[in-house]
């Protein structure tokens, strides 16, 4: 039986091809998870920052990426939240994918929702 999940993700043309293996996971199965999940993602991190007390709407550009920079990397509640919302999209397939290279495909995961983050939040185009 088809798993519909990947019948509603957004396309996300890439512009060149994948050589490795975790590229590929990266482009076919994390790119349109993290396009699609976006406002969800966005809205736990905020909903984080207000839950720490930490005014992230106030503060300057420069400390608001800090911020980001500091809660994906040591907040592992945070972390965890965020994770759990990009691999609840995945397949069975994908999710084996991704215990293959677990290490990698998390910091991939990481790096791209802070930079989808900073841009979400006007701080960084993305």
């Amino acid at each position: 039986m088809p798993d519909k999940r990947k019948d509603i993700r957004p396309l996300v043309p890439m512009e060149k091809e994948a050589v490795t293996e975790a590229e590929r996971f990266q482009n076919e199965t994390l790119r349109p998870i993290l396009k699609m999940q976006h406002d969800l993602l966005a809205a736990i991190f905020r909903r984080m920052m207000a839950k720490r007390r930490i005014p992230f709407d106030s503060l300057p550009q420069q400390k608001q990426e800090q911020q980001i920079d500091h809660s994906l990397s040591q907040d592992n509640r945070l972390r965890f939240l965020l994770l759990g919302a990009v691999i609840g999209q995945f397949t069975a397939e994908e999710y084996e994918q991704f215990l293959e290279m677990e290490p990698e495909a998390t910091r991939r995961i990481m790096s791209m929702l802070a930079e989808r983050l900073k841009g979400g939040f006007g701080i960084r185009n993305s």
